[in-house]
């Protein structure tokens, strides 16, 4: 106890906590008399950031609004955002812990593709990813085109090509999901967020 005593700083007698209540005027002892000066040293994440963005959360489809606080290109806070019609700054706790969801170090960032019938994933860049998959489409939407039916009547659809969205898609993204599918001729086009 004693060695213990002989580490800690001498105090003052200004700063003993009933005298410094009676100097800063805090009688109640509620304010700066009973701050500590690692408190007053301590600032938020969001004060450092070098900007904030506007998102929405990835969760379910509610689509509360998020401010995502960015510094040296990370993301160090996500917190509500008070000018969202739809949460006016509240989220819930999966939603508050979307920034955990973000820096993860299991969160995977680049595009893996596992070839049919292949055992290994491997690392492809984004381009060559988006490439293949309009390919794809194109191709299915050629192969499994239907004109008309048995009795010739006009069709104009390909049953080999459908849509499944998910939570994070605003109103603007299933709106332009919906035409480009339709334009494609698909007709199964559906959003489903909680998968």
């Amino acid at each position: 106890m004693w060695a213990m005593l002989a580490t800690m700083a001498p105090r003052s007698f200004l700063e003993w906590p009933v005298v410094r209540q009676m100097r800063t005027g805090d009688l109640l002892g509620r304010g700066p008399s009973v701050t500590s000066p690692r408190t007053k040293a301590i600032a938020p994440r969001t004060a450092t950031a070098d900007r904030v963005v506007q998102s929405v959360c990835p969760y379910c489809a509610v689509g509360c609004g998020q401010r995502v606080y960015v510094k040296d290109e990370r993301v160090v806070q996500i917190e509500g955002d008070p000018d969202s019609p739809i949460s006016r700054g509240r989220l819930c706790p999966k939603g508050s812990a979307s920034e955990q969801l973000v820096n993860s170090p299991g969160r995977q960032t680049r595009v893996l593709y596992r070839a049919p019938r292949s055992a290994e994933w491997k690392h492809l860049d984004l381009a060559t990813a988006v490439d293949m998959i309009a390919d794809r489409f194109i191709e299915t939407r050629r192969r499994t085109w239907q004109q008309e039916d048995s009795e010739r009547r006009l069709l104009r659809r390909t049953m080999g090509i459908a849509s499944l969205g998910g939570a994070t898609l605003d109103n603007e993204e299933n709106y332009l999901i919906k035409k480009l599918f339709t334009a494609a001729g698909a007709v199964q086009t559906e959003n489903q967020a909680r998968i």
